[in-house]
């Protein structure tokens, strides 16, 4: 079994590549060249793009949906070598968590969020995401989420089942909710919690609405509307089921706050 220990960083590259021409043992055209070939890694069925942290801050994620358990883990692989700090897999099925962890024995997984992740250098936390669900249903939304931004370094607090069937459950993640600098709302069906907690808190907030709902819920295209029609002016919408892309923004805006 193929593990990622001792396989050698992008940072760990870009300086021994400096440290040659330095020394006078690499020409610089040679040296540029490599640079020119640095930003990813070609797998022949994918381009890792390794260079996104340093770009953006934030890791490339890989989407295992689509892709065979040996391409994801591959590119994981890829990822790793290239000096990211953490690389989150979404849309993981057993399959693929198990072709992950067969090359990363550290990797943690959340079966129901369908995630497999691993850690080498996180950011220290900064800033607090508070995470709000409308029910149980839109868990693995939430977590999606949730260890999206606390792999890009923020605190971040979850409540759960606290939609407006019954309103009063709300009370209890208020104070979270109060001292958040970003708020998280995973609601389906009728989505009215967006609404409601963009109207209670100082904070920004982002509506992920879930494909969860029967008839007219129309795979969350219901709630994907209400959101976007809320009269909450701090309301900003993701789309359906994007745990991962409210998580980033999320985090992005409590570090900033933080």
């Amino acid at each position: 079994m193929r593990t990622l220990s001792g396989m050698p960083g992008l940072r760990d590259e870009l300086e021994a590549l400096l440290e040659g021409v330095r020394r006078g043992e690499v020409e610089p055209s040679a040296a540029l060249e490599q640079f020119a070939g640095l930003p990813f890694r070609n797998l022949g069925f994918a381009r890792a793009d390794v260079h996104r942290e340093l770009r953006q801050g934030a890791p490339e994620a890989v989407l295992a949906e689509g892709k065979t358990p040996a391409e994801t883990a591959r590119i994981v692989e890829a990822m790793v070598a290239g000096g990211a700090g953490s690389v989150l897999v979404t849309r993981a099925d057993a399959d693929a968590r198990r072709a992950v962890r067969e090359v990363a024995p550290d990797a943690h997984e959340h079966e129901r969020a369908r995630l497999v992740w691993l850690t080498r250098a996180v950011p220290e936390p900064r800033g607090v995401v508070t995470i709000v669900s409308a029910g149980t249903s839109d868990g693995a939304v939430v977590h999606e989420a949730r260890v999206r931004a606390e792999l890009l370094g923020t605190e971040v607090v979850v409540h759960e089942d606290v939609g407006v069937a019954g309103l009063h459950r709300i009370a209890s993640a208020l104070p979270d909710l109060e001292r958040a600098d970003c708020v998280v709302v995973v609601a389906g069906m009728d989505a009215a919690l967006a609404s409601v907690v963009g109207g209670l808190v100082a904070a920004p907030v982002i509506g992920v609405p879930t494909s969860v709902g029967y008839g007219t819920a129309d795979g969350g295209r219901t709630a994907l509307n209400a959101m976007l029609t809320s009269c909450a002016a701090s309301l900003a919408v993701v789309g359906i089921d994007d745990g991962f892309g409210a998580g980033t923004i999320a985090a992005r805006i409590a570090r900033g706050r933080g």
